[in-house]
């Protein structure tokens, strides 16, 4: 019986699956299996998987039609033996430490029911675009999170699957935010904490979820944090809005800038216009971008 469960769900990831999928299969800790399941792509998604099944026989490959996202993380908890499980994505790169590392923690806090890490944000092509340290202790992130800030990164999460199940997994309502959703309950029946360490590459790209469904991403986020309210009877306060991303989407222009990728720069100082049109701050990243000399090199 594996002490692990990595589960990833997949649908139409073939763009950077492969990458992913090796940055799992070559972790220092290999005490694991690794649950993947086809969510009914039409892509060479299944392909790619059912190649890497062959080669490594931690890798239970799993098919479905497409139930979304919600539904297979749930199917693959129902399928885990580990004791603890760990959630990857499809386009996004662990560290090779990343696991071993969560699996000691968790280990050695048994009150700690999720624990997530630090994550360096990246594009398309691996550039980096920011780091994210995130919070470390229980009172700082159970705060956050009834405030509407998914301070947990998902694809960085490791729970207890004593836990996950108490809780009845993720709440099938939730076709986005299901894991704010799922950490403020979790944060109900145990504690809550994050390595500092970055121990994963978390990709930002025009396909991703949080990318194409943003008015719907907020409206559950609303919704997960006015039910956690609910359950524990408090007055809360909703801090979470569109500025989130206005304000990261600024901060990786003016990266990319500094760094000499003027194009980039561009591309992203006209998203941050299209976020919010009457915020100054795009605007101004967008004419610098167009027409301000790179800075020197260094």
């Amino acid at each position: 019986m594996p002490e692990l469960s990595v589960i990833l769900s997949v649908y139409n990831g073939d763009r950077f699956l492969a990458a992913a999928v090796e940055s799992i299969l070559t972790q220092t800790y290999d005490d694991f299996e690794f649950l993947i399941l086809d969510d009914g792509s039409r892509d060479r998604s299944p392909d790619i998987l059912q190649a890497y099944a062959g080669q490594d026989a931690r890798i239970r490959l799993l098919s479905q039609t497409n139930r979304g996202l919600t539904v297979s993380l749930n199917q693959l908890i129902e399928e885990s033996r580990g004791q603890f499980l760990a959630r990857m994505d499809a386009d996004d790169l662990a560290h090779p430490d990343r696991l071993g590392r969560q699996v000691e923690f968790l280990r050695r806090h048994p009150q700690v029911v999720c624990l997530g890490t630090g994550q360096r944000w990246i594009d398309e092509e691996g550039l980096t675009l920011l780091e994210c340290v995130p919070a470390q202790d229980n009172a700082t992130l159970q705060a956050q999170l009834l405030s509407g800030r998914t301070e947990i990164c998902h694809p960085t999460a490791m729970i207890r699957r004593q836990a996950v199940r108490a809780v009845r997994g993720y709440d099938p309502q939730f076709k986005c935010a299901q894991d704010l959703d799922l950490w403020l309950r979790l944060g109900e029946v145990g504690e809550l904490a994050n390595l500092p360490d970055l121990l994963l590459n978390y990709r930002v790209h025009t396909d991703s979820v949080s990318e194409r469904r943003t008015h719907q991403q907020q409206a559950n986020v609303r919704l997960a944090c006015e039910l956690a309210w609910q359950r524990r009877g408090l007055e809360g306060h909703y801090a979470a809005d569109h500025s989130w991303r206005h304000q990261f989407l600024l901060q990786c222009g003016w990266h990319l800038f500094q760094q000499g990728y003027r194009h980039k720069a561009i591309t992203y100082g006209w998203r941050a216009v299209r976020a919010m049109p009457l915020n100054p701050a795009g605007w101004n990243l967008w004419r610098c971008a167009l027409t301000k000399p790179l800075p020197p090199s260094l």
